[in-house]
């Protein structure tokens, strides 16, 4: 079982100077529920199937599977998924032994600008750059289920 540990904050200054990777994702949902999503990517010219779960109690690690399908699929899978999509770039960003990963959203939420870093643990220490801002981990509006919408 695959587990995902991560932090989400606000964006509130520059960061695009230091991005390493640039991305184009959109993204539709097959299944949003109170315990569980299922989304496809499609970024830049790769896709995939992710499922995640709800954070597990007191924590804020949740299970999540991610399986590379191929574009095609991914393309015909998204003609049968839940109304809306999410448009976003993606930044990727060194940070000391992370990755920060920054989404400019588009369309429907253009003016978001949310940042993740993905940690071992709930508790694993990281740098935050001065460019962070409010730490909305765990906030169900800043959900990607919650922003399609």
């Amino acid at each position: 079982m695959a587990t995902e540990t991560e932090r989400k904050f606000i964006v509130k200054g520059e960061f695009r100077h230091l991005a390493v990777r640039e991305i184009k994702i959109i993204q539709a949902y097959l299944l949003l529920d109170r315990e569980k999503t299922m989304r496809i990517r499609i970024a830049d010219d790769k896709a995939f199937l992710t499922i995640k779960t709800r954070a597990r109690a007191n924590t804020i690690s949740r299970n999540e599977w991610e399986f590379q399908i191929p574009l095609k699929d991914a393309e015909e899978m998204m003609k049968i998924c839940i109304p809306g999509r999410i448009f976003k770039t993606r930044y990727i960003i060194p940070s000391g032994k992370h990755k920060i990963e920054v989404d400019v959203f588009h369309e429907k939420n253009e003016g978001l600008v949310i940042a993740e870093i993905e940690l071992a643990s709930d508790d694993e220490e990281y740098f935050k750059p001065d460019w962070l801002g409010e730490e909305v981990t765990g906030q169900p509006q800043y959900y990607n289920a919650n922003l399609i919408k």
